[in-house]
């Protein structure tokens, strides 16, 4: 469970989600009870866990958005965590509070583990071209396990960059979608990796599918939305 917890973390950051609302982002819009469900599958395209988000408690003052995400997270054997966190969304800025990600029911999962997650806010313009650059972001997660053993995982998202447009089809729906390219640079203990990424964003819907790859090209698995309401 502890890798599928880190696992979840990674891709919280990098593709981060929530729903919509007109004096906010357009593509990490907040509704109260917004539910967006997204399937894992591996490499070979069998079912590797799913996520679920429910928005809950938003909170609207001038151009800021306040609000509380709900995720669940579900391995392939059907073990599940929870876990509540606090998202605000001003302009073109998503600020996660990771540290709310911190909670009681987070840290049972992990067992005997003391952890802190820092990072920098993920930004996305409202307005998006083919050939635009985005900003870098990071994310650092410390982990104090027992016995003494410490481990800290930095990732970093680079080279973001708006590839094209394209409709994309799931099981959720068809949506027209921006592509983002990035690459998700991961050091942890004395391993250093990158590999590339794409995601596919709607317009008032947020994600819809993520893509990673190994630093051959090849495609190392999958994320997609596969339920939503709001």
């Amino acid at each position: 469970m502890k890798k599928y917890i880190v696992l979840g973390l990674i891709a919280l950051f990098t593709a981060y989600h929530s729903q919509a609302q007109s004096n906010c982002s357009s593509y990490y819009p907040l509704v109260d009870g917004a539910n967006f469900q997204y399937t894992n599958y591996d490499k070979k395209g069998k079912e590797d866990g799913q996520i679920t988000y429910k928005v809950t408690d938003v909170q609207n003052s001038g151009s800021t958005t306040n609000a509380t995400m709900m995720m669940e997270m579900m391995d392939k054997k059907g073990r599940a965590y929870t876990s509540d966190y606090e998202v605000t969304c001003e302009g073109d800025v998503i600020k996660i509070d990771f540290k709310s990600l911190m909670n009681e029911q987070m840290l049972s999962q992990m067992g005997d583990v003391e952890m802190d997650i820092s990072g920098t806010d993920v930004e996305l313009p409202n307005n998006l071209s083919v050939g635009q650059e985005l900003p870098d972001a990071n994310m650092e997660v410390k982990m104090k396990m027992g016995g003494g053993i410490n481990m800290n995982t930095n990732i970093e998202t680079l080279n973001r960059k708006v590839e094209k447009q394209e409709s994309v089809t799931t099981p959720a729906g068809t949506f027209d979608c921006y592509v983002i390219y990035s690459e998700t640079k991961t050091k942890m203990m004395m391993t250093n990796q990158t590999f590339p990424s794409r995601i596919w964003l709607a317009e008032g819907v947020g994600m819809i599918k993520q893509e990673s790859y190994n630093k051959n090209g090849k495609l190392m698995g999958s994320m997609v939305l596969t339920q939503y309401s709001k």
